[in-house]
């Protein structure tokens, strides 16, 4: 797993930049979910939400957001930078461990960039930590980098993978997202949306 919190003291965040990048792609999928909902959206749950870029687009958008994330200096960045906002929370957490964060439950899982990093144990660990706080009907976001000879150094997880992990849960889309951004080897990851549904 990526020592993220050596990369935040180091200001080594590439993450940030597809941020940039894929704004457009990002706010496509992210208006769909709000168009197949009705007011108010309820709550959200930005897992390994880094320094809160899209849990800040969350909470503008009319969720009730949350966004968790292990390391504390991001955490930090996230708070000082919502400071005032309404409708926006963040903890220090593992996303492997969601239960014990007593955080209630949720009816959207925003995950981009954090389940491809995790081991298989860890995954198993996140999709059930979900499971356990989704309501019926609750929705999962996801990008991941797909399985390739770069997954020693840029990580990955297949769709079997997520499927996996997300036992129970129905695959509502699988689709490729753009490598716009990423640079090289990122951009040789083929990486995927998945949007998964919880039956109601």
């Amino acid at each position: 797993m990526t020592n993220y919190a050596r990369m935040y003291r180091f200001g080594i965040t590439p993450w940030e930049r597809y941020a940039t990048a894929s704004a457009a792609s990002v706010a496509a999928r992210l208006d769909r979910e709000q168009t197949e909902r009705s007011r108010p959206l309820g709550r959200a749950l930005d897992l390994g939400c880094g320094r809160g870029l899209y849990t800040r687009e969350l909470a503008r958008r009319g969720w009730e957001a949350v966004g968790i994330d292990y390391v504390p200096a991001a955490i930090e960045a996230a708070a000082a930078k919502s400071r005032g906002a309404a409708g926006l929370s963040y903890l220090v957490g593992d996303v492997t461990r969601l239960p014990s964060a007593r955080l209630g439950t949720f009816d959207f899982f925003l995950d981009i960039g954090c389940f491809q990093g995790l081991d298989a144990g860890q995954r198993q660990s996140e999709g059930e930590g979900v499971s356990a706080l989704a309501n019926r009907g609750a929705t999962v976001l996801l990008l991941s980098f797909g399985p390739s000879r770069w997954r020693w150094l840029v990580e990955g997880a297949s769709q079997e993978e997520v499927q996996t992990a997300f036992a129970g849960w129905e695959m509502l889309a699988s689709e490729p997202a753009d490598t716009a951004g990423l640079g090289w080897p990122m951009n040789k990851t083929t990486p995927r949306w998945y949007r998964l549904r919880r039956p109601a």
